[in-house]
């Protein structure tokens, strides 16, 4: 321990203020059983964090020295700002590695939002770091789902994967591509392995599925940018659709998916009757810059 460090005043600092949040705050469950303290269980921190509740339990109980990368995940965990920050790493002896800049936000390119904008008759998104959905066209609205119905922070692909019955539905074989799908996560961990808000998506979605707990758990990977799915919409039945999958090159990660059908086939037709119906909506989904 550092002279400055008090990790007693740590721990007791992580206690009060997992205590003043609630599961609905995080993005969790509430569960059914009755709680028997205010707020957020150790466990649920833990998970949050990407960490083991036994490594948290120690933090708490001033046993242990947290690591930057640690601080870095449990400030994004339970909703620090900045002077919560500061005083976190204060207390844990750390305060020269107190990131004070913040990362810079997601902002759409123009040349993504040009290229949606011509994409008329097949679903587009752009995604951003940690599959973030930075922006769609109408067609990739009436495929998927309405993406503007939810807030910005909370618009990623992954998430939706896992959490949105509908987009769940949506997949023919939903356990395949959501595996897949976790190991493309995987590889944006690689990438990025101190990222504080892929850990966040990560800790609240081994929270609430068991499947994605047990598959990230796997460290399968892959970085495919093609592939088929299979889908049966609502309206218009079964879909065998193209998935490909273009990188940026200006190195800002973005990615454009578009989604297609083989001329002629009965998806082809089925997905021209769906996107004939979003002709009088805005050409593209705008959202705000995230800045995670």
């Amino acid at each position: 321990m550092t002279a400055d460090s008090d990790p007693r005043a740590l721990g007791a600092f992580l206690k009060a203020r997992r205590a003043q949040l609630t599961p609905q705050e995080c993005g969790l469950p509430e569960g059914d059983s009755a709680r028997k303290v205010a707020g957020l269980r150790r466990e649920e921190v833990a998970q949050l964090a990407a960490i083991s509740v036994d490594y948290y339990t120690r933090l708490e109980q001033g046993r242990v020295r947290a690591s930057v990368p640690v601080l870095t995940t449990l400030a994004r965990a339970l909703r620090l700002d900045d002077d919560q920050q500061q005083y976190l790493y204060e207390l844990a002896g750390r305060i020269d590695a107190h990131p004070r800049r913040r990362r810079p936000a997601q902002r759409l390119r123009p040349a993504m939002r040009r290229l949606l904008d011509q994409l008329t008759e097949t679903p587009a998104l752009v995604l951003g770091k940690r599959l973030d959905i930075l922006a769609w066209n109408p067609a990739a609205t009436a495929l998927y789902t309405d993406f503007a119905a939810f807030p910005a922070n909370r618009r990623n692909y992954m998430r939706l994967l896992f959490t949105s019955p509908v987009v769940r539905q949506l997949h023919q074989d939903w356990a395949h591509d959501a595996r897949e799908a976790v190991a493309a996560l995987r590889m944006e961990a690689a990438a990025d392995p101190d990222d504080p808000d892929l850990a966040q998506l990560v800790g609240e979605l081994s929270l609430q599925d068991p499947d994605f707990r047990t598959w990230w758990a796997e460290h399968h990977v892959n970085s495919a940018s093609y592939g088929t799915k299979h889908y049966r919409h609502h309206l218009v039945g079964d879909l065998t659709l193209d998935c490909d999958t273009w990188t940026s090159p200006d190195g800002s990660g973005q990615r454009l998916m578009i989604l297609t059908a083989e001329p002629g086939s009965p998806s082809h037709d089925a997905l021209r009757i769906l996107t004939s119906w979003t002709t009088q909506q805005p050409s593209t989904g705008r959202t705000e810059d995230l800045t995670r």
